[in-house]
């Protein structure tokens, strides 16, 4: 095994750490923003009809995971779910969608992950994002570098701009294409074994698998802690 020249990362739960998402204190937060509520409905009212179109899109399972292939962005299913119930705002859609999301899911860093980005600064390897989210590529941009200042990723990949989501191979290889190097130069590390390792290893790619499960999975990297990253890589070669 050789040192990666890259390291791509999913984003929740693998960089940072989210909060249990609560929509009502999301849209509770929109509102103080709306110009007009013709109906005069409570963020908890417009939480129903959020879950009703999510149930009539068949997005979710019933143990809340993506059943799609594919993203539905944020921006325009909250635009039908608005104007739909005769909510306006003063704000444009970007600024709302920060707003919401800052709300719904307030985040912190992982634990060890700045060391660990710190060290990969240090040996040059180079570091991207790849991340299934409905929420805009600026707003996930903006949201990491907030909470990583330290760290610039050369790019960050949001499943919302590229219709494709994790663990379809061609996001892997829109990542590839974008760094102008081949699967077996890349490693992807990420905590959803589904998703992210499976995916990983489909597309070619090294998967590093963050869990505290115990199971070992052929041609897996699997790490505890973001310390146990940090010392594999000090004992490979370049």
């Amino acid at each position: 095994m050789r040192i990666p020249k890259m390291i791509l990362f999913d984003y929740g739960e693998t960089l940072i750490h989210e909060e249990p998402f609560d929509g009502v204190k999301g849209t509770a937060a929109l509102l103080k923003h709306a110009t007009q509520n013709k109906y005069h409905l409570s963020a908890a009212r417009i939480q129903e009809e959020a879950s009703k179109l999510n149930h009539e899109l068949g997005r979710w399972d019933v143990n809340g995971e993506h059943k799609l292939g594919f993203e539905i962005p944020h921006y325009a299913f909250s635009a039908y779910l608005y104007e739909s119930l005769g909510i306006r705002f003063d704000l444009p859609p970007s600024r709302l969608e920060e707003i919401f999301w800052d709300n719904a899911s307030p985040a912190v860093p992982m634990p060890g992950i700045s060391d660990l980005l710190a060290d990969l600064r240090e040996k040059n390897i180079r570091t991207g994002v790849i991340s299934n989210i409905s929420y805009s590529h600026d707003s996930l941009y903006r949201r990491i570098r907030r909470l990583l200042p330290e760290h610039d990723f050369e790019f960050i990949i949001a499943s919302s701009e590229y219709v494709f989501r994790k663990p379809n191979v061609r996001i892997f290889r829109l990542a590839l294409e974008k760094a102008s190097l081949s699967a077996d130069e890349v490693w992807f590390a990420g905590d959803r074994y589904g998703a992210d390792i499976v995916g990983a290893r489909n597309a070619g790619l090294t998967p590093v698998w963050y869990t505290r499960e115990k199971t070992d999975s052929p041609g897996v990297i699997r790490i505890g802690d973001w310390a146990d990253l940090r010392i594999l890589l000090g004992t490979l070669e370049s």
